[in-house]
């Protein structure tokens, strides 16, 4: 994995405030405060994208993050920036801010959990 990548990334994404890295599946991480917004994979930088922010992902031509999967193409959402966005601080600001936007609407959502069948509902009388 590029370090000189994620160098360049966490200057495009200095404006948004204390960034932070980790590494990760392979990659890197990238955290604003306690934002978790971006991802480097595969030699690309990725953004976080959600339901209100997924639109403008895609009318802009970004690519998805995807992977193999137990023989199967699977996905997560998040996508690349438009490659001007990768060329200074100022074009990648826009998209940098729908991550933080998305990453702040995944802490506020409560996390939905199947409920557990109970032990009593598997039970035959």
């Amino acid at each position: 994995m590029s370090k000189e990548l994620l160098d360049h990334a966490l200057e495009l994404l200095a404006p948004l405030g204390p960034l932070r890295s980790r590494r990760m599946f392979g990659g890197w991480g990238i955290y604003v405060d306690d934002l978790f917004i971006a991802i480097i994979a595969f030699d690309q930088l990725f953004l976080k994208a959600d339901d209100t922010t997924l639109p403008r992902f895609e009318a802009a031509g970004c690519r998805r993050f995807e992977y193999e999967r137990e023989g199967k193409l699977a996905g997560l959402r998040y996508f690349s920036p438009p490659e001007d966005a990768m060329e200074s601080p100022a074009l990648m600001r826009p998209w940098a801010q729908l991550a933080v936007e998305a990453a702040l609407r995944a802490r506020q959502k409560p996390a939905t959990r199947k409920p557990k069948p109970s032990s009593s509902a598997s039970r035959k009388y």
